[in-house]
Formats: structure tokens, sequence, C-alpha cells
């Protein structure tokens, strides 16, 4: 290598970085914790970490599975009315007398029905997944509400509230913190260090390349969609544990959420791209920013407004990201400029 190409490759190195989506998020996450530490001398407390994170573990479970719909191309809306439909079946179950544990095991079994009706709708019914999942959201929180109607249910035994509630032993870490990191970690590997994530990206990028390669692309879709109703249906049942109360209006309106975490991380909303990583990082901003306005008194119409904003950021951050990025190559990458900008007699002469 010359001496001549060091800055550059060393340019180019620095710029990509920079420009990469989890590191502004590591910064914005920072920027946050400074501020909520200003804005409250309880912030920076152990018992407050706890607090923070489980605020936020159900939406943040479910986002993991939505990241590789999204990679996917495809969006499911009906993630809070299937969480709202397993504690509600959960509370029903358990008021009738059927253990726990059983209770538990039917309620994942009808998140796996509930993704695999959406991903059979989708995948082989060829209907837009928006619209599918728009339908499903009414249906199951429709029956969310006969199963259990307006009252709710608790009294559930302390060994499964401890879940939702309870602490690691001798620390201030949530039990559902470390399902949603066991989840990250497992998905993680599964996204980038696997066949079926680089068929997940190639579906995203373009559906119909990936099908003439041999990817088969029904059958991703109904998986992912199937993954995503069962993790709906763990989620409900963790909001059951740590609410000790089982309703059928349970999870209302954590889809806005969820989503806005996704695409937060990084995740293009069009699929192909996206990371698990930017999304662990996106909970993170999420929870500290609610958490942080929460110590400070701001009104929940505030904090609405706030993931309101935080939602459009980022979608339209990534893209100008994205052309400063390619703008940087450019600059840092020596391309020789493109045919048309070279004069004809250049052209000739070379």
């Amino acid at each position: 290598m010359s001496a001549t190409s060091t800055p550059a490759a060393a340019g180019r190195s620095w710029t990509r970085l920079l420009a990469r989506w989890e590191m502004l998020l590591l910064v914005a996450l920072l920027l946050l914790i400074v501020l909520g530490n200003a804005l409250s001398p309880f912030f920076l407390t152990t018992g407050n970490f706890g607090n923070l994170i489980a605020a936020l573990m159900e939406v943040a479970i479910m986002a993991l599975p939505m990241t590789l719909v999204i990679i996917a191309g495809e969006i499911d809306l009906s993630v809070e009315s299937m969480a709202g439909l397993s504690s509600a079946l959960l509370g029903f179950l358990w008021a009738a007398g059927v253990p726990i544990e059983i209770g538990i095991v039917v309620v994942l079994v009808v998140g796996v029905l509930g993704g695999l009706l959406n991903g059979f709708l989708v995948a082989r019914g060829g209907l837009p997944s928006l619209v599918v999942t728009l339908g499903t959201l009414a249906l199951f929180r429709g029956l969310a509400l006969i199963i259990l109607g307006p009252r709710g249910v608790s009294d559930f035994p302390p060994g499964f509230t401890e879940i939702g509630f309870g602490h690691v032993p001798g620390t201030d870490i949530p039990w559902p913190f470390v399902i949603f990191l066991a989840l990250a970690l497992v998905l993680g590997v599964v996204l980038h260090r696997s066949w079926v994530g680089r068929q997940v990206y190639a579906i995203g990028k373009n559906t119909g390349a990936a099908r003439f390669s041999g990817v088969r692309v029904a059958r991703v879709k109904v998986a992912l969609f199937v993954l995503t109703g069962l993790i709906a249906a763990v989620a409900g049942v963790i909001l059951t544990s740590r609410l000790s109360t089982s309703r059928a209006d349970a999870g209302q309106g954590m889809t806005l959420t969820v989503v806005t975490v996704v695409l937060l991380g990084g995740v293009n909303i069009f699929g192909g791209s996206g990371t698990i990583p930017g999304v662990v990082l996106a909970v993170l901003v999420v929870a500290v920013m609610q958490n942080a306005l929460r110590l400070a008194g701001v009104s929940v119409d505030v904090q609405s407004i706030a993931l309101g904003l935080l939602l459009i950021v980022s979608v339209v951050v990534p893209t100008f990201a994205h052309q400063a990025k390619s703008a940087a190559d450019r600059v840092f990458g020596g391309r020789p400029p493109p045919p048309d900008s070279i004069p004809s007699g250049e052209r000739a002469s070379a």
C-alpha cells in the first residue's frame, strides 16, 4: 500500500464509522443520559434503571421479530392485539382453573396460529401485509373482548408474577430484560450469521430475484409472521405477569412504539436493510427518553409528541445519512468520474 493511499483509506474508515446509524444512536443515547441526569437527580440511580427498562420490555421484545419482518419488506400491525388476546386468554384459563403452565402453552400456540393466519394470507394469498394485519389487529382484539369482556383477572401465583417484575438475584436487572437480551442474541445470530438471514435480506431487496435464486419466499415470510405471532404472545404473557392483571385491552397502542423503535434502529421501511444491534440501541434510546420525560413531570401528551417526532426522524434522517455516505464514498474513494462527464477527446485519447 502506498503512502498516498493511506489517508484516503483512513478517511473512508472514519467516514463509514461515523455514518453508521448505530454510532449516531449511541451518541443520541449518551446525550439523553446526560439530559436525564440534568432533569432529575434520581435518573442515574440503580432503582430507576429497573423502572426504565421494565416499562418498555414488552415493546422491545415485539420489536425484535418485527425487525425481520420489515427487513423482508412486510409489516405486522397486529402485534399489540395478539399481546392483548394472549393476556385475555391466559386470564380466562386461570380463572377457569387451568394451571398457569398449561395456560401459557395454550397462549403460545394461539400466538403461532395467529401468525400463521397472517403469513398465509400475505405469502400464499398475495395480499398486502398492511391490510391483512390491520384486519387481524381488529380480529384479535375482538376475540380478546369476547373471551374476557370488560372484566379483569388477577390473583395469579407469585411464581408467575415474579417473571414480570422480579429481578435477577443480587441485581436490579429485571427478568424481562434478560429475556429480551436472549432473544436479541438469538435473532441477531440468525439474521447476521446464518443463511436464513441472508435470505431475509435478499427477499427485502428484491423479491423476484430472491425467488429466481432459489429462495422459498412464501415459506420464509410465513415463518417470519409465525415468529412474530409467537413472540407477541410471549410479550402478552410478560405484560400480564408484570401488571399482575389480565385484561382484554392489554397492550393497546403498543404497535406505534414497536414500529418507531424498529425504524429508529435503522431498519429500512421498504425492506432490505437493518440490524438487530441498531434496534437494541433504539430500544434504549426510547426507554431513556420516556423515563427522563416522566421524571421531569412531562405530560403523556407531550411524550406522545416526542414519540411521533422520533418516528418521523427515524424515516427522514437515514435517507439523508445514506446520501451523505454515498457522497463521502465518492470523495474519499477516488472513483473515476462517470464516462458522460469526461470530454470526448479525453475518452478517445484514453
